[in-house]
């Protein structure tokens, strides 16, 4: 008998689980970051940087979800997944180091382009394995996840803030996405049986 999540599709949450709490941690003091601790930092900033991260991501991934289709198998999914999460990790670490206005809209120019990759792949292997007859259970846990993610993610991410200062703040968000993409690296032989090593190969 068949269970009602596929083990793809749990790992898949449990690491979607992590990336949201990562971000989560930041979304809600990313402004008082940006106009207390960037030089130049205003309310417009706050603004366009979080522009910029929705207009790249938005205008890349109905193109590369495309690519996507086209090229059978999952291969190409897995890849841009693993890539793009790995490389959206390294963002919070580069807010580390930010001290200008520049930096801010570099860096969420390249969380955006990296999330271009990690959401049409994402949805595509999810969809995929779902088990029949429970796609609503499926999408409805991958959303009660996402919300218990933002939720508690909101309310710690302030008191870290406070206690020990964005940069702290920041190497945690880094080290969660990490711990997500690590995740997704696990799904290989799951979705892939038949290979021993993940190749960026053609």
């Amino acid at each position: 008998m068949r269970t009602k999540l596929s083990n793809v599709v749990i790992r898949l949450i449990v690491a979607d689980f992590f990336m949201q709490s990562g971000w989560g941690l930041i979304s809600p003091i990313f402004a008082i970051f940006i106009t207390q601790q960037i030089c130049g930092g205003t309310i417009e900033t706050v603004a366009f940087a979080v522009a910029t991260y929705w207009i790249v991501k938005s205008t890349i991934q109905p193109f590369l979800a495309n690519v996507l289709d086209v090229i059978r198998g999952e291969r190409d999914d897995f890849k841009a997944l693993v890539f793009g999460m790995y490389a959206a990790a390294m963002v919070p670490f580069g807010y580390f180091f930010a001290t200008q206005s520049w930096h801010i809209f570099v860096l969420e120019f390249a969380r955006g382009a990296a999330m271009a990759c990690v959401i049409p792949a994402w949805y595509g292997i999810f969809t995929r394995h779902i088990n029949k007859g429970w796609e609503a259970f499926s999408w409805s846990v991958q959303s009660t996840g996402v919300g218990f993610a933002a939720g508690f993610a909101a309310a710690f991410g302030g008191i870290i803030a406070s206690l020990l200062g964005f940069q702290s703040l920041f190497v945690l968000v880094g080290l969660l996405k990490i711990v997500s993409a690590t995740i997704y690296l696990s799904i290989f032989k799951n979705i892939f049986p038949e290979d021993k090593v993940l190749s960026f190969k053609k």
